[in-house]
């Protein structure tokens, strides 16, 4: 493999691999087991087309051999399942020039009928004149809202009478979700995330978008959301985190939702989606799957009749 090399003392190195979206819940497992901070997921809008896996390590501290095994322990996630890694690549960047490469690659992006999600720092384009814009940052590897769970839930959110609404956003990341959501009329929204750069990043996307004024974001989970609330309940719960966190969390929802509230949950794989269903169920909720996207699902979840 071909490889720039720069004069900077400090070297990044990229790496780069098409992946079986099937296996995207294992690598983030992966990368939270081996302490990695610095990925991404793109997402090609071309059918049939694999996503792209990018992850940055500092070059100093990664040798041949450790770079080899890194990319082995990768591959062997696919393994059992006969899914397969294709097209890797390395690549080296600079210390100022490797947190901007990945924005060369991230267009203006259309969701649903109406939302425009744009680089902070592009233009509009024309052609998208008449849909309501979105600026995103997204900081430090947290969503650009390409991701398909992401995208669920922002078709989903379009769909729902917003205007007036208070929102919960679990889990925020970047904060798109709940931006959206004041794009679409929702008057206060309450966000949480366990990492502070996201709380960080979701806080910058407010202020871009000139709406820091109803968001309000702290560190934490659904026990840091529910001294936000101070005991009132939320229209509409956003939650795009992994299925087994979900289960954890879902005895605390009666605590955060009102009456006639209503839930998506996303981040999780079709397959997991009917034990999901059932823990729900069990609570006293009605969850259906509503909305499904490649291997991934969303479920509606109100309160049970």
């Amino acid at each position: 493999m071909e490889m720039t090399s720069f004069s900077s003392e400090f070297i990044w190195l990229q790496f780069s691999v098409d992946y079986p979206s099937e296996l995207e819940e294992s690598l983030i497992w992966k990368f939270d087991e081996l302490g990695l901070k610095r990925f991404a997921f793109q997402y090609s809008t071309i059918k049939g087309s694999k996503p792209k896996l990018l992850v940055w390590l500092p070059k100093h501290e990664w040798s041949i051999s450790e770079r080899n095994i890194f990319v082995e322990s990768l591959e062997a996630l696919g393994k059992p399942f006969s899914l397969e890694l294709e097209n890797s690549d390395w690549a080296e960047f600079g210390e100022e020039d490797w947190s901007e490469s990945w924005k060369r690659h991230w267009q203006p992006d259309p969701v649903g009928e109406r939302l425009l999600i744009l680089p902070a720092w592009l233009s509009i384009p024309s052609r998208y004149s008449n849909r309501r814009v979105l600026l995103m940052d997204p900081g430090s590897a947290f969503g650009t809202g390409s991701h398909p769970t992401t995208r669920l839930c922002l078709e989903a959110l379009e769909q729902e009478p917003l205007a007036e609404k208070v929102i919960a956003d679990l889990g925020c990341g970047s904060g798109v979700l709940g931006l959206a959501a004041v794009i679409y009329g929702a008057k206060k929204v309450f966000a949480t995330d366990i990492d502070s750069l996201a709380v960080r990043a979701t806080m910058e996307n407010s202020k871009i978008n000139g709406c820091q004024d109803l968001m309000k974001v702290e560190l934490g989970s659904i026990e840091v959301l529910l001294e936000m609330l101070n005991g009132r309940r939320v229209d509409y719960l956003l939650c795009n985190i992994l299925a087994p966190v979900i289960k954890s969390l879902a005895p605390k929802f009666e605590e955060v939702l009102s009456e006639k509230g209503i839930a998506f949950l996303s981040g999780l794989l079709v397959e997991q989606a009917p034990e999901l269903q059932s823990v729900l169920q069990e609570l006293g909720w009605r969850a259906s799957c509503v909305k499904k996207q490649g291997s991934w699902a969303l479920l509606h979840v109100s309160k049970r009749a």
